[in-house]
Formats: C-alpha cells, structure tokens, sequence
C-alpha cells in the first residue's frame, strides 16, 4: 500500500486508490537497526524519503522555555488554575536539567505541578526530576529525605484529584483519570498512604 498507493478490500474485486501521506518517529538509529538485521530494509527505504533530524530537548533552550509556558498556560486553564509567573528557579531548573526523557518527561512534569501549585506562581520541585539527576545534582539530600518529599507530594496530588472528582476513583471524571493513572493502580497508592476518600465525598 505504501509503495502502490492503492489496496483491495476483503472480498473486493477491484482496487481502491489512495492518496496519503505517512510521518513516521523514531529514537532508533535506523540505519544501523537495518545493518544489525533488527528492522526491515525494504521498510526503511519506503519511509526514508523526507528524513528529518530534531536534536535533543537538551540542546533547544529557545523550545525549551516556549514548551514550559505553553504547557503551564494549557494545564492551568484545564484545571481552573491562573498563573500570573513562573518562579524563576524554575526556569533555571529547566535550563539546567538534562531532560533523557525529553517532551514527555517536561510534560508530565508541568502537569504535575500545576496540580500542587498554588494560584499565581507557577513553580516545579526538583524532587520531581529524575532521581539519577538529583542523585547528583543535589548531594546534600539523603534518600530517605527524597522518599519522604516524594510520598508527600505524591499525596498531595492524589488529594487534589480526590478534591476534584469528590472521592471518585473510577468513573470517567474521576481521580484516576484525572492523573491519567489505572484505577487499580490508583487505589493501590491511596492504601500504601493512607488517604481516606470518604473526606472528599459530598456530605
């Protein structure tokens, strides 16, 4: 279908036409996956018309910045919230955390503080980072003081979503959702910490 632009459906008799245009992603190096016998070659050379290169989100400060206020301006006004600035250690934060799990990891990250943070000043705890990360940029922390900062703002985003969703875990609103999170998984968390959901639930 790639190559020929058309396809037959089952127990079709004649050919469909199509006409589309395929934008494929990797983090692989493709060439050296096809060299090792890991991916198809004949695949690779029908994807590999238009290849472009994105460095990093590391090595793109301008993106970097513009990412962090497009997703605590997305985030705030999702769950109500009005940030008036972002806290400027925050912003060297950004610039100096070397981000291994790139968009994804700066996305969830937003989406987490904007959770926890009060209305005005939007800021990120580094304790939100990569453990390996703050291991060694943040010496004088002890692991048990990370377990403890960790289940504390962990709780306390599991009692923003319970606050939000009045005690409801599984239903389409509900917390579990909320923290895009399985429902299991979510109940889990709320035992290991001792939340009590019924404070959240309508009177």
């Amino acid at each position: 279908m790639l190559q020929e632009r058309e396809f037959e459906r089952v127990g079709g008799t004649q050919p469909v036409k199509i006409d589309f245009r395929v934008l494929a992603a990797t983090n692989r190096d493709l060439e050296a996956a096809v060299a090792n016998g890991t991916f198809r070659p004949d695949l690779y050379y029908r994807l590999n018309v238009f290849p472009i290169q994105i460095p990093p989100l590391r090595e793109r400060q301008d993106d970097l910045l513009m990412l962090l206020e497009y997703f605590v301006q997305r985030f705030a006004q999702k769950m109500g919230k009005h940030f008036k600035k972002i806290d400027k250690r925050t912003v060297e934060l950004f610039r100096s955390y070397p981000w291994p799990g790139n968009i994804r990891e700066l996305q969830n990250v937003v989406e987490r503080s904007v959770i926890v943070s009060p209305d005005g000043v939007f800021s990120v705890d580094a304790a939100w980072l990569s453990k390996d990360y703050r291991r060694v940029s943040l010496p004088q922390q002890t692991e048990s003081a990370d377990a403890n900062q960790d289940a504390s703002r962990e709780r306390q985003i599991i009692e923003d979503a319970l606050a939000g969703s009045r005690g409801r875990v599984a239903s389409p609103n509900g917390a579990a959702a909320r923290l895009r999170v399985s429902p299991s998984t979510l109940e889990y968390r709320i035992k290991k910490l001792r939340i009590r959901k019924s404070h959240f639930k309508l009177s």
